[in-house]
């Protein structure tokens, strides 16, 4: 069953569009926006299990230039 979460993310000062522009390009990336708030952008994603959302998030997600910080929310079906 696939895995679907939420990424908020704090970039360097200036850098928010460029790293909406280069998460949109990541596969798996459902949407990128630019917010306002203790984050700069959001990312909702799509990953096959939990393990592939940690590996998709360390390996792609943080490896884009201009990301401070993420928090991820995986999303719950209760």
């Amino acid at each position: 069953m696939a895995v679907q979460a939420y990424i908020l993310i704090q970039s360097e000062i200036g850098s928010s569009e460029a790293v909406v522009l280069a998460t949109r390009a990541v596969p798996g990336v459902l949407e990128s926006y630019e917010v306002t708030g203790p984050y700069d952008v959001i990312v909702r994603c799509t990953a096959d299990s939990v393990d592939d959302l940690g590996k998709f998030i360390v390996g792609a997600i943080q490896k884009v230039p201009g990301i401070t910080r993420t928090l991820t929310c995986p999303v719950v079906n209760i």
